[in-house]
């Protein structure tokens, strides 16, 4: 059973309810890579030159710098450690651990956003794709559309990170119970499997293999020059640095950064025109850093102490997180252990999801009683797993946004953010509606064999509200109101975007505008999140964006360019 300690640790807890922790899963070893290329900042000299310098070795940052390293000198710099060796990040049974991981060097760095919602982000080679739940799907056509992106070399660069890491999961009998439920209550068609974002129910992909494996963004530098390709892990940037005198506008030519022993380095652009830095820290550390080196809003960087390079008020605006809401089901049947495997992609802008088999106690969740669920058929002696699941609703978009402003000077500290989760009407419209259709799943009869006919949704929603999921205070009404329901209750799933959007703080070839030789490339540059899970569309970016960059120093247009 769960401590009272652990009760008192609603990081943790409300970690785990997002999706499982597992345990007892059969597999085999994935090989490590042998990466010649990789070394600990210690290493690294105190003065060097390349062609390219990016920051942060996450999902856009490893296929952008493995693409770029094919025809120049490439050094990628990474805060964080390597997730090779790491059995918490490497297979499925330590998703739980991964994200409860509270020590300083941890993959995972915590945080609240000012919504009073637990959060995390990565803080290790491979980004997102070493802590999430591993669902694999591309963003729609739409959103293509809408990004100005040449649709043949995006789906190209989709095809390309698939051969590394996206596979096909194997639906067992809680799963398939969803997706039938789902196509019963109208979320059809049945699209079966299919990496494509289209309306209906489909099984989607996975970075986990069938050994339950983790294959992550990290595993795309397999396909880089190790010739060419310098990245230094253990490697905290501080700043940018800017060249100013006889410029009409700042000049990105460098970086310091620090290495784990507190030692200074500082890494150069080669001299030549198509040399640049490329910013790829994720939503929260590319417009973090943009602040630190003094590109931002001028009031607030003074407020720090902060010399202004430029003013860029849209610097850390525009700041929105996917709002996810859950409601528990227990089970009366043994349920499979599964992450996200299955998508209802409704007309009503929610994504409907789930995942079963959580192993409460191990994974600090609350004490439950399971005995009081259904005392003569659950066996006490099965501690491989919860019988039970969440099903998960998530918005598109979301139309609501906020911002990220620095709490310290320090680039270890977690800047101050703010998504205002339903400050828009239509977001929570959707989260009801969502809710909604997860009530008519819950209560059809393909999903009847994992739920008890003795419990009310009201019961239900009482049991999923009483989780200490967040520090937003509860109401009496939260299971008769899904309105309050879902304000209650909302969690992260870490699909984070903004804070660097194009049009606002980077053009359509994410460079900085205002500055010259620098771009960001990763989601903080989106408007809204891709399809229902974005790394698909990040490490796509990544592979893109090097593609296109590289085309442009050898001279080379698109197809697509040429027509325009």
């Amino acid at each position: 059973m769960a401590s009272n300690s652990i009760l008192q640790n609603p990081t943790a807890v409300s970690l785990i309810l997002i999706l499982i922790s597992f345990t007892r899963f059969s597999h085999s070893q994935k090989a490590v890579p042998n990466y010649s290329f990789m070394k600990n900042a210690t290493e690294s000299p105190t003065i060097s030159f390349y062609d390219y310098i990016i920051i942060g070795g996450g999902t856009a940052g490893c296929p952008l710098a493995a693409t770029l390293s094919q025809t120049a000198n490439v050094l990628l710099l990474e805060r964080g450690g390597s997730p090779y060796g790491n059995l918490n990040i490497s297979n499925m049974k330590g998703f739980a651990h991964t994200l409860a991981d509270q020590l300083p060097d941890s993959a995972a760095q915590q945080f609240v956003s000012e919504d009073g919602v637990f959060s995390a982000r990565a803080r290790v080679l491979g980004g997102g794709s070493c802590l999430n739940a591993g669902f694999y799907t591309r963003g729609g056509a739409n959103f293509v559309k809408e990004s100005g992106w040449d649709a043949a070399l995006v789906n190209d660069s989709y095809r390309w990170v698939e051969r590394t890491v996206a596979f096909e999961p194997v639906l067992k009998q809680w799963q398939s119970a969803l997706r039938d439920g789902l196509i019963e209550v109208g979320e059809g068609p049945n699209n079966r499997f299919t990496f494509d974002h289209i309306y209906g129910t489909k099984i989607g992909g996975s970075i986990f293999d069938q050994d339950g494996n983790r294959h992550t963004a990290a595993d795309l530098l397999n396909h880089a020059n190790p010739t060419r390709l310098t990245v230094l892990i253990h490697a905290r940037v501080t700043k940018l640095l800017f060249r100013l005198r006889g410029r009409p506008r700042p000049f990105a030519h460098g970086v310091l950064y620090q290495d784990s022993n507190g030692k200074l380095h500082k890494a150069y652009l080669k001299k030549g025109s198509k040399n640049e830095i490329i910013l790829s820290a994720g939503a929260i550390g590319s417009p973090q850093i943009l602040m630190l080196s003094g590109v931002g809003p001028s009031r607030h960087l003074q407020s720090k102490g902060i010399p202004v390079i430029l003013d860029q008020p849209m610097v850390g605006e525009g700041m929105s997180d996917n709002p996810m809401n859950v409601i528990y089901v227990p089970s009366p049947e043994p349920v499979e252990i599964s992450l996200i495997q299955v998508v209802g992609i409704t007309k009503f802008g929610s994504f409907i999801e789930g995942a079963s088999g959580s192993n409460f106690a191990m994974a600090n969740m609350p004490p439950i009683n399971v005995d009081m669920f259904h005392p003569n058929q659950i066996d006490s002696s099965e501690s491989d797993a919860m019988r039970g699941g969440f099903i998960l609703e998530k918005i598109i978009g979301p139309l609501s946004s906020g911002y990220l402003l620095l709490k310290t000077t320090n680039p270890d500290d977690n800047p101050i953010v703010k998504f205002n989760y339903f400050q828009h009407p239509e977001d929570l419209r959707r989260c009801v509606s969502g809710l909604e259709t997860i009530i008519k799943v819950i209560k059809s009869k393909a999903f009847s064999k994992f739920t008890y006919s003795y419990f009310s949704i009201e019961t239900l929603l009482n049991m999923t509200s009483s989780f200490p999921t967040n520090k937003i205070p509860r109401h009496e009404n939260d299971s008769k109101s899904l309105e309050q329901f879902c304000k209650d209750t909302v969690l992260t799933i870490w699909h984070y975007h903004g804070g660097c959007q194009v049009g606002k703080v980077v053009d359509k070839e994410y460079r900085v505008i205002g500055v010259d030789a620098l771009r960001v490339v990763d989601g903080s540059t989106f408007l809204s999140s891709p399809g229902t899970n974005p790394q698909a569309t990040v490490m796509m970016l990544g592979r893109y964006m090097g593609v296109k960059i590289q085309n442009e120093r050898q001279g080379r247009i698109s197809k697509s360019e040429m027509k325009s």
